[in-house]
This record gives structure tokens, C-alpha cells and sequence, in this order.
């Protein structure tokens, strides 16, 4: 079942200590920036709430996990503020997903592309299946994947990083994430995705919440200037967006 609302769906239950977020929209659950708020409030709300001791996140459907920012928004910028603020959603969102108390662990059952992947990236722990595989395809429409660039970095490593930005066109299967570090482990299909993601979650909940809430701020140690960075990073794709180059890329990708 995927949603058919035009700024997507978002919907979030708590079962045994474990809350699960589930977006959906109907464009690949690409994200509109209303979205992308909801998703950070959601983020914000479950940090403090103690009946929640590890999040979820995963997409609506069987295909796509996520296919990144709404291009419908992206192609209607024609200034710098809302340029910026349109490249502000997902650094929203990773600066929620890396200041959340709680570890999220996230369920990528299919492509990924663009901010998608820096979704991923920003998750502490995934589960994917085989046909998880992921693309920034940023450079073939003149602009660049700078504000997910430092949570992709951090799991895949600046060769990895590189080899993800400019071979834009080209798809890194689901294993080389896996080898990058992006994935901790790989599936042959969703259902077995399913079913070690409910032993998986059910384990970590059960483990001390002190000792859980350590750890999600050890593993981000280091991250503690991606607030600023990160809206600097969305104000350069802001710039980008409205040069000559991106605005003729994105008229013939439209067309």
C-alpha cells in the first residue's frame, strides 16, 4: 500500500519500546519539504519520549527507499533564500537523526537515490536487501550532494564519497555499500529483510537504555559542528541551483 497525497504520508506506532516511522510518497517517496519538517519533528519528539528505545525508520512500498528532495520544489527555486531553505530539509532532518537520543536503525528495501542516501548514511545501523542500490546523482543536474556529503563521508569514507559524487550517472549496488560500510547487513529479499529487523530491534530493546543512550552519542562523537555546516552546506546547493548551467539541466531533465 503507498500513499497517493501529494506531500506524502508519515506515520509513526511504538510497540515494545520500539517506534517505527514509515514515510511514503507517491513521486518514489521522494520529499517535499514539508515532509522533511514532519520527519524532523517526529525525530525531535521521539528523543525525549521513554517509552521509545530504538527508532525505526523505513519507506512506504517495495521499490524505492527513497528517491531524495522533491523535484517539483527543486525546479521551481528561483531565489537564493528559497534555495537555501529547500536544501535545509534534509540537513534538518540528519541533524535531528544525529541529536536523537535513540539509535535508528533503518530498513532500505529498494533504490535509493540523492538525499536518500544520506538518510541512510545518517541511520546508526541498516538493514537492506540486494536491490537496495543507491546513487548521488547530484552533478548531472549542476548541483552537488554537499549538505548529506559529511554523513556519507563518515560511513563510506572520502574514496567512497568520491566515487559515489562523480561517477553521477552510475549505481553502487547494494554489496558495495555493504563493503563502504553504508550497510551493515544484506538480504535477498524483503521478507527475510523483515524478519532479522524484528529479531534485531526486539534485541536492542531489551539492552540497558542508559548503556543505548551512551552509545548513540559515542558513535557521533566529532559531529558537533554539523549544525552550522550543514545549513552552510544547503546555502552553497542554494547558489548552485540558480546557476545558468542547473537551470538548463533541469528544463531538459524536465522536458
Amino acid at each position: 500500500m503507498t500513499t497517493n497525497r501529494a506531500n506524502g504520508s508519515l506515520y509513526t506506532s511504538v510497540e515494545n519500546k520500539i517506534a517505527t516511522i514509515e514515510f511514503g510518497h507517491p513521486a518514489s517517496n521522494s520529499f517535499p519539504s514539508e515532509l522533511l519538517e514532519r520527519l524532523a519533528n517526529k525525530l525531535d519528539e521521539l528523543s525525549s519520549n521513554d517509552e521509545v528505545a530504538v527508532v525505526v525508520l523505513k519507506s512506504e512500498g517495495e521499490r524505492a527507499f527513497c528517491a531524495g528532495a522533491s523535484f517539483d520544489e527543486l525546479v521551481a527555486i528561483d531565489n537564493l533564500v528559497d534555495g537555501k531553505k529547500f536544501f535545509s530539509g534534509f540537513a534538518n532532518v540528519i541533524n535531528a537523526m544525529r541529536s536523537c537520543s535513540k539509535l535508528i536503525v533503518g530498513r532500505v528495501q529498494g533504490k535509493t537515490v540523492g538525499g536518500g542516501v544520506g538518510l541512510a548514511a545518517a541511520c546508526d545501523y541498516v538493514l537492506a536487501t540486494e536491490h537496495a542500490a543507491i546513487k548521488l546523482s547530484e552533478f548531472t543536474i549542476g548541483i552537488g550532494p554537499f549538505v548529506i556529503a559529511p554523513a556519507v563521508k563518515r560511513k563510506v569514507g572520502v574514496s567512497g564519497l568520491a566515487e559515489l559524487t562523480l561517477d553521477a550517472s552510475s549505481w553502487k549496488n547494494a554489496y558495495w555499500a555493504k563493503e563502504k560500510g553504508l550497510y551493515a547487513r544484506v538480504f535477498e529479499n524483503i521478507e527475510e529483510l523483515d524478519k532479522e529487523l524484528e529479531v534485531f530491534t526486539e534485541k536492542l530493546a531489551s539492552y540497558n537504555p542508559e548503556a543505548l543512550d551512551e552509545m548513540k552519542k559515542a558513535l557521533w562523537i566529532g559531529t558537533e559542528n554539523w549544525d552550522s555546516l550543514l545549513i552552510e552546506r544547503a546555502e552553497t546547493s542554494g547558489k548552485l541551483v540558480l546557476s545558468d548551467f542547473t537551470k538548463k539541466a533541469l528544463k531538459k531533465f524536465k522536458s
